[in-house]
């Protein structure tokens, strides 16, 4: 079973569903880069629907007659989603495929193909852009105008969306299993999802502790401080009128932990206040750490892009915004409304 997270303020009084189909979240890509146009990487951008990102990959390796390490993408996208990402496709001393053979089956398209002197690596793109189309409206909807205005003027806590951890929480509940069976042989994927679902559980926890205390969005002595847009960050052991000013403008965020090695950089009173919280999480950390992750951080607060939205003639609730690489809909989703899922299988996520 899926963990539910406390909200900034009180739960959503407003319900609506989600994902009615697959058109109804619209998940874009932005690379944030141009492919060079040459290299020995076929760098292809397509949609796909109905299909998740690791299927398309073995796809495209079938396809190729490329192993399927050789094959690069830089996010997991939703299975029960329209989406286009971009995808790496190691090609050295190989003849170019006739990449329109991926259309036959009618849930993929070409949007483009080119070239790259590099593999395409996890993360490195931008942004997502989404547009999310809500059914089945029920409740005030001055209430729910309130809400989009408080998430477009604030944000949202920057939780890892509920597909983090599987379908009802299996990944997670598995990765525990390993946890407790540590000689127990798993492949390299199924590794790494195990670990970043065990590593997330830990941040989300931090973070639920942050936003019942009201200090998600504000930055306190001892804090790791991120700036927005970007992968830098700093310690702060003394809040000053600046900081307070370029965290209440959102040019800066509270970081917390991504539990691995390394030296912290929060100061100590934030250091005892994380490990009292995860006490009971002490043989996940003690894993994680074993397992050679290296201590990272990550914003507390989301600040979704050009948010806007707007009520459709047939009652439901249109939604576009941009999230930057790693940040889930469904956490700016749960913000807003009390959603339920179409009936479709559980997707794979949008980072």
């Amino acid at each position: 079973m899926s963990e539910t997270w406390p909200t900034a303020g009180p739960a959503p009084s407003v319900r609506g569903l989600i994902r009615q189909s697959p058109e109804d979240f619209i998940v874009r890509e932005q690379l944030g880069f141009e492919p060079d146009g040459s290299g020995e990487h076929a760098f292809l951008h397509l949609e796909k629907r109905g299909l998740n990102t690791s299927d398309l990959a073995q796809r495209l390796s079938e396809r190729s007659g490329v192993p399927l390490k050789d094959i690069g993408f830089s996010g997991m996208k939703d299975r029960q989603a329209v989406t286009s990402q971009w995808f790496s496709v190691g090609l050295a001393g190989r003849a170019e495929p006739d990449w329109a053979q991926l259309e036959e089956r009618g849930d993929v398209r070409v949007l483009e193909a080119t070239r790259h002197g590099r593999k395409l690596r996890r993360g490195v793109h931008r942004a997502n852009q989404f547009v999310l189309t809500l059914r089945q409206i029920e409740g005030d909807r001055d209430a729910l105008e309130t809400r989009l205005a408080q998430v477009q003027r604030e944000g949202v806590p920057n939780y890892f969306g509920e597909q983090r951890f599987g379908h009802g929480g299996n990944t997670l509940a598995q990765a525990r299993q390993w946890v407790e069976r540590p000689r127990r042989k798993l492949s390299r994927a199924r590794r790494s999802l195990y670990l970043s679902a065990l590593r997330s559980q830990l941040f989300n926890r931090l973070l639920a502790q942050r936003v019942e205390e009201g200090s998600w969005n504000t930055v306190l002595p001892g804090d790791v401080c991120s700036l927005q847009g970007t992968r830098s960050r700093f310690a702060c052991e003394v809040v000053d009128d600046d900081i307070r000013a370029r965290a209440a403008a959102g040019d800066v965020h509270p970081a917390l932990p991504l539990w691995g090695r390394g030296a912290p950089l929060q100061g100590a009173q934030q250091l005892a206040r994380q490990a009292m919280i995860l006490a009971p999480e002490s043989a996940a950390c003690d894993f994680l750490e074993a397992a050679g992750l290296s201590l990272d951080y990550r914003p507390a607060r989301a600040l979704p892009d050009d948010f806007c939205w707007q009520f459709c003639d047939d009652g439901s609730l249109q939604l576009a915004f941009s999230l930057g690489a790693g940040s889930y809909a469904t956490a700016v989703l749960a913000q807003i409304i009390d959603y339920s899922t179409g009936d479709f299988a559980f997707g794979d996520g949008s980072e």
